[in-house]
């Protein structure tokens, strides 16, 4: 049997622990906070995180060398920004010839390294061994079941293929693409978008207004994608176009729902006790984007925009009228 651990036990990674499990994968999670882990492997629930899902079958542990001994396939459910100091406690205990399959979305401030790129910085794993997962993955509706695909990417189409039979149920088809670039930076900067949508409907702004948002949110990230080598069809399937309407449509996206809460007036501090302290990748993840752009002479408007709104102060209002007041051009 394939074995899995989960390292991390927020939203995503509870809900894809469960996914493992339904599959037939044996699973451990790793969580961060002894009282977690405890509650998992005694009651079967994460007290924390969809504590309504039933995780009857998943041991769990606070000792990451515990959780990773033996794994074929290391999940790393950890927050984009946190991935490298986790990682630098993790790697040396890491199983050789394990799949690192990552389930972040976003890119690395300061560094502007995508998450595939980090570990393997600071594991030295050969990239034939990282993977990731994109994709529409709204974890409470899939923990509850309900009907979902996604992307495992890998440059090693046969190691995409395992954690494909690894995590595919009833309720979950996973496909397989070796676009790790694609997947990836289609996954965060959905997230920048989405922030974007929030705003607008904070606003009290219609259809018209968002469905503009989501179709000038995906040019942008085609531009960058192929910038950087993607493949544009990747950007127009799940881990893209798919990815991108669940977050920004989806009362369940936390990066919708805090730029909601920006849209109606409210403060980065009020948008983010809404959230409930999770956190919405895209509000570090849309400096290290906008650098990436800079970077690359890609024009990205709507991802400037919610930076300056996120950490320049630039009001919703402004923002608006900045983008409605860019020149004309052909589309």
């Amino acid at each position: 049997m394939t074995s899995a651990a989960v390292m991390g036990a927020g939203s995503w990674g509870t809900a894809f622990a469960k996914v493992l499990n339904d599959a037939g994968t044996d699973v451990t999670m790793w969580a961060r906070r002894a009282e977690v882990a405890k509650a998992i492997a005694a009651e079967r629930h994460n007290p924390t995180y969809l504590p309504e899902v039933d995780l009857t079958g998943i041991a769990a542990t606070d000792d990451y060398r515990q959780a990773l001994d033996g794994a074929d396939i290391v999940v790393l459910a950890v927050p984009s920004q946190s991935l490298r100091a986790n990682l630098a406690a993790w790697s040396e205990h890491v199983p050789a010839g394990s799949t690192l399959l990552s389930l972040a979305k976003g890119v690395e401030t300061g560094t502007l390294l995508r998450m595939s790129q980090v570990v393997h910085e600071v594991t030295r794993a050969d990239p034939g061994r990282i993977a990731v997962l994109s994709g529409p993955n709204l974890a409470r509706e899939i923990a509850a079941g309900q009907p979902a695909a996604a992307v495992v990417a890998c440059v090693d189409p046969e190691r995409a293929e395992a954690v494909q039979h690894a995590c595919g149920t009833g309720y979950f088809r996973p496909y397989t693409n070796t676009d790790v670039i694609g997947c990836e930076l289609g996954g965060a900067c959905k997230n920048v978008i989405a922030l974007a949508c929030g705003i607008a409907a904070g606003m009290g702004l219609g259809s018209n207004s968002i469905a503009s948002l989501i179709t000038r949110g995906l040019a942008e990230i085609m531009r960058l994608g192929v910038a950087l080598g993607a493949n544009p069809v990747t950007l127009a399937g799940l881990a893209g176009v798919g990815d991108l309407v669940a977050t920004c449509t989806s009362p369940l996206s936390r990066n919708r729902s805090f730029g909601h809460v920006l849209g109606a007036g409210g403060s980065m501090e009020a948008a983010q006790r809404a959230t409930n302290g999770q956190v919405a990748e895209g509000v570090k993840s849309c400096t290290s984007i906008r650098a990436l752009a800079e970077r690359s002479e890609v024009e990205m408007p709507l991802t400037l925009a919610v930076s300056q709104v996120c950490h320049e102060g630039l009001s919703v209002s402004d923002a608006v009228g900045q983008l409605l007041g860019r020149r004309m051009k052909p589309e």
